[in-house]
């Protein structure tokens, strides 16, 4: 009766790991959807592309008001920081994004960069 007794409890220990490990690579691989970048620059969006239809790169400078210079690239599916007048660096060495996880943000610029969905107005998330 006790041999019956450890098999189970050993099937059961393997079956909630295999689970809790699908759980994981399920959470852990999933992209926040969107193809959109939009840039914004000082609280104004100064620019929106559909990073999905795009067939080349290219590239567009965005002066601030204090003169610090960001060149952004835009290629199909990702958008990054090329160069930076800033001194930190903190946006170029962010590198290339393909989904809304994370922005790119110069602070010294007040220039942010994410990817959404594409619908203007659009909550990202909620918090209660």
């Amino acid at each position: 009766m006790k041999q019956r007794s450890n098999r189970f409890w050993l099937w059961l220990l393997g079956a909630l790991m295999v689970l809790s490990g699908a759980i994981a690579f399920w959470v852990f691989t999933r992209t926040a959807a969107g193809t959109t970048a939009v840039v914004t620059l000082d609280g104004r969006e100064v620019c929106r592309v559909d990073l999905a239809t795009l067939t080349e790169g290219y590239t567009v400078s965005y002066t601030g008001e204090g003169g610090i210079t960001n060149v952004v690239e835009f290629a199909p599916g990702g958008v990054r920081v090329r160069e930076a007048d800033c001194p930190d660096q903190v946006c170029v060495r962010q590198g290339w994004i393909k989904t809304g996880v994370a922005p790119i943000v110069c602070l010294p610029n007040r220039l942010t960069i994410k990817i959404t969905d594409g619908q203007p107005g659009q909550l990202d998330g909620l918090v209660r």
